[in-house]
């Protein structure tokens, strides 16, 4: 209120004069408690609250961490990442000939009471097992060992034949496009901001997602969802939740809201995998979106308290649910601008370490 009236009631110039002044005084505020960490926490404690959210996020979602091993869903965070751990020790070289002893016995204590839930989905389920397999064939016995492999086999019987496990690098299937065709997607891949009204099939959609669930992912845990709204009027709301959507949000067809999910994460540690995961696959999801005709637009998402309550509640998300971006998805008009956008080159990004 206080701001409204001054920009009533004084000149532009004192205006100006006053920003100037309090962006100088902000600079030398940070600079003293910029000097170490301490006065650095300090700062974010009693004169700042741009982390509040952040720090309650991971939290609350290290509770639903732990929450999560008690519960039956169809996909397990812990168990997603050891059984990318023991993968990984299946491919060491050399391979040793005991490995996992700290974290075998929970891995199969966590396959078992999934496999007696009954809920975990089918591919998941069979990743682990024939993993599992694969490890139990191979390491050397060993008390840890032997009774892990007890317990797994108490649940279900060890394969013969096993094939969602590691494999040479040689049995890739060849990649079918060169460079400049690979150059050619990116640089048809451009932020499209206008769209036709015609809506977005539901099917191509799931093909995209599905092209971007083979992106890289830290443990290959996948802590990100797609929320999608695929309607114009929905779209358009979700859209104006952004900063920067001025003018265009109510010619997008559909919005899609990737979401990281904290509760993927027993440690603070890991805060950011969610932004590094979600991003990667995002960038997958707008290229094949791009291959089945689709043009998209990643909607930048600023971290302001307020808008993250607001787009929290048109998705249902929990506190410990945070939107990474958004993305606009449609029939790009063949009229529609598109910003030029000059790209760094090589030489301002690379920085060569003697």
């Amino acid at each position: 209120m206080l701001v409204k009236l001054l920009k009533r009631v004084l000149p532009l110039a004192a205006i100006s004069w006053l920003k100037q002044t309090l962006a100088r005084m902000q600079r030398l505020f940070i600079r003293l408690f910029a000097a170490n960490g301490f006065l650095a926490s300090l700062y974010y404690t009693f004169f700042s609250r741009q982390f509040y959210r952040e720090h309650r996020a991971v939290l609350l979602g290290q509770l639903a961490y732990w929450q999560d091993l008690k519960q039956s869903r169809q996909s397990s965070w812990l168990l997603r990442r050891n059984i990318h751990r023991l993968e990984k020790g299946l491919i060491m070289q050399p391979r040793r000939e005991v490995f996992a002893e700290a974290y075998i016995g929970e891995t199969v204590n966590c396959y078992t009471d999934a496999v007696r839930a009954g809920s975990l989905c089918a591919a998941e389920l069979k990743w682990a097992h024939d993993v599992l397999t694969d490890y139990f064939k191979i390491v050397s016995p060993g008390k840890v060992q032997d009774a892990a492999k007890a317990c797994f086999i108490s649940v279900t019987p060890m394969a013969e034949v096993v094939s969602s496990v590691p494999y040479p690098h040689s049995e890739l299937p060849d990649c079918p496009i060169d460079y400049e065709q690979l150059l050619l997607l990116f640089r048809r891949r451009r932020s499209v901001r206008w769209y036709l009204p015609r809506p977005v099939d539901m099917a191509l959609i799931r093909k995209a997602v599905g092209a971007a669930a083979l992106a890289p992912s830290a443990c290959n845990r996948q802590p990100f969802s797609f929320y999608v709204v695929n309607d114009a009027v929905k779209a358009a709301s979700l859209a104006e939740c952004a900063m920067g959507t001025v003018g265009f949000a109510g010619n997008l067809p559909c919005v899609i809201a990737i979401v990281g999910d904290l509760g993927a994460y027993p440690a603070e540690r890991d805060r950011h995998v969610i932004y590094i995961d979600g991003s990667l696959a995002a960038m997958q999801l707008m290229l094949a979106f791009e291959t089945l005709g689709l043009s998209t637009c990643p909607i930048n998402w600023p971290d302001i308290e307020e808008r993250e309550r607001l787009l929290s509640r048109k998705l249902g998300l929990d506190y410990s649910e945070r939107t990474i971006m958004l993305l606009a998805v449609g029939y790009a008009q063949p009229e529609g601008g598109i910003p030029f956008s000059q790209k760094k080159d090589d030489n301002l990004l690379i920085k060569e370490i003697q």
